[in-house]
This record gives structure tokens, sequence and C-alpha cells, in this order.
């Protein structure tokens, strides 16, 4: 098969792909880009034209199109259900989805041993404990999250204790339900935890299941960063890593500004090793750690 590299090749600027199986113009590729900045704050500049070409070529074959102007049609036809159905899987299939188990492990240190402590006690004293996993992806992360409370309860589903686990992939959010996983990816989890709170799907599948235990801790739902958020609740720790790198520092910005109101007096947010908190948030929170911040004490947060 020829080599994408050398298929997707800007020649003119009306003109980015002349030779491949499908013809991508530059007024095809800046569409495409709008609406994912529009409708996932993702950036796109010119030199991801070979990701949206690979990505997107599998769309076209799909759906029987001859070039990326048919695509545009498609996805710009906002009145019909096939037009916002591949717009949304258009944003599935250009969304990075990386993740694994206690990736970025001092995060989940630094919630075992600086927030969960206090929020044991709460729970115990019957208040509900709030956690939000805001690009979950596959679950790993959500799932890495109640791993870390079960180590400190194992009787966690017996409290008032949820994990929000949100993605704008709703192919992600049925993976992280069915909490299926190939056996390598639970390298990273401690052998008693996987002994403890996963089972075998099948006898020779390779493949672990989160037992009930550890799944009902977790509830994943479809979200939107850019779009309407439903919480109204606070949420005692927010895991938002490894997204925003994807958005510019207008869109970051608005983001983190978003939800600094939600956290709770002292929470936790937690972010990704190449990110930075920036805009109005900034003032409003406080490092704790590597890629760590707190919830500045005595700082009123506008709603």
């Amino acid at each position: 098969m020829t080599n994408v590299d050398t298929q997707v090749k800007p020649h003119t600027r009306d003109n980015l792909v002349s030779s491949g199986e499908f013809c991508l113009t530059a007024k095809d590729f800046a569409e495409i880009a709008a609406v994912m900045h529009r409708e996932a704050g993702i950036a796109l500049p010119e030199n991801k034209v070979n990701l949206v070409y690979s990505r997107l070529a599998k769309r076209l074959r799909l759906l029987g199109l001859n070039n990326f102007h048919e695509y545009c049609n498609v996805i710009r036809d906002h009145s019909s259900p096939p037009g916002r159905n591949e717009r949304d899987a258009m944003i599935a299939a250009l969304t990075t989805n990386v993740t694994k188990f206690f990736r970025e492990p001092h995060h989940f240190e630094h919630l075992k041993l600086h927030i969960l402590p206090k929020l044991i006690h709460q729970a115990k004293l019957g208040q509900p404990i709030r956690i939000w996993s805001s690009a979950c992806s596959s679950g790993q992360e959500p799932y890495s999250i109640g791993l870390t409370i079960l180590s400190l309860l194992p009787e966690a589903a017996n409290y008032n204790i949820k994990i929000l686990a949100s993605d704008i992939d709703p192919n992600m959010i049925a993976l992280g339900e069915a909490g299926n996983y190939d056996k390598s990816a639970l390298n990273a989890v401690p052998p008693t935890m996987v002994q403890r709170w996963f089972s075998p799907v099948a006898s020779g599948s390779g493949e672990m299941r989160a037992n009930a235990e550890l799944r009902t801790l977790v509830r994943f739902r479809k979200l939107n960063l850019m779009g309407n958020w439903p919480m109204r609740g606070l949420f005692h720790a927010i895991f938002c890593r490894n997204v925003v790198i994807y958005f510019d520092n207008e869109t970051q910005s608005r983001v983190w500004s978003r939800m600094v109101p939600l956290l709770a007096p002292e929470a936790a947010l937690y972010i990704g090793h190449s990110e930075r908190i920036s805009g109005p948030a900034e003032a409003l929170l406080r490092s704790d750690g590597v890629t760590i911040y707190r919830h500045a004490h005595g700082t009123r947060v506008a709603p």
C-alpha cells in the first residue's frame, strides 16, 4: 500500500492532494479544521494534513464518496441525521485516544496521600464524594482512580462515591462501560489489584474485565468539553489530562475557567505533563506538585 506521506503532498494553495486515492483541497481541509475547532475545540494546523487524510479516507470509502469535497457536503448538512452523525464520526476519527492505567503515576499517589483520606472519612459520615475524569478515553484513567479509592476503602461501592467518566467519543465510552482490557494493558496495575478487581473474560481470551465493585464506582457519559456541562454539584478532584494540548490558547483558558467553579474548596485539579493553567483560572489555583493544582484557600469563585 502506498505510504500516506507520498500520497498527501501540498502542491499549491488550492490543491493539497492531487495524486492520492481522494482529492483533498486546501478549501476542504480548512472546512474540516473549522468544524473540528468549532465543535470539539481541536486546532488542526496545515501540518496535520496527512493525519486528516489518513484517518478520514476510511470514512470516504465507507460512505462511497469520490473526494473530500463530497465529504464536506455531507458534514455541512446540519439538518439531516446523516450529516450530524458523520460530524460525530469525523470528530471521533480525528480525536487522539492515548491512555493507559496509572498514566503519570504521581497524580494517583497525590490523590491517595493528600485527597482521599479526608474524602473517605466524609464518605463514611454519609457525604457524597465526586471525582471527574473529563477526557476518559477507553476508561483506564477513571478505573485507575477507582482502584486508588479501593486500595484505601475496599467496600467503596457501599458508599456514595462516584467517578464521572466523560469523553467526546461514544466509541470510547462504550469500551469503558464494558471494562474489558487485554492483559498487557494491565501491566501498570499492581498484580494484587488485578487479582482482586479484575476477572478473565473467557478462558484463553487474554482479556480481563473490571469487576462489578470497580465498575459500580464509575459512570460513563458522552460529553463535549466545548458544549454544555450538565453537572451542577462540585467535584473533589478533576482529572483533565492530555486533552487541552490539542486546543488553541484561547480555548484552553476557557476550559480552565469553566472547571474552576466546579472544584470544591481544596479540591485537586490534575493536568497533563505538557499542559499549563492559563487565563483567569491561574489566579484561582495554587500549585501542589508537578501538574497538580488545588483550589486556592479562601478564593471566591464566580459561578
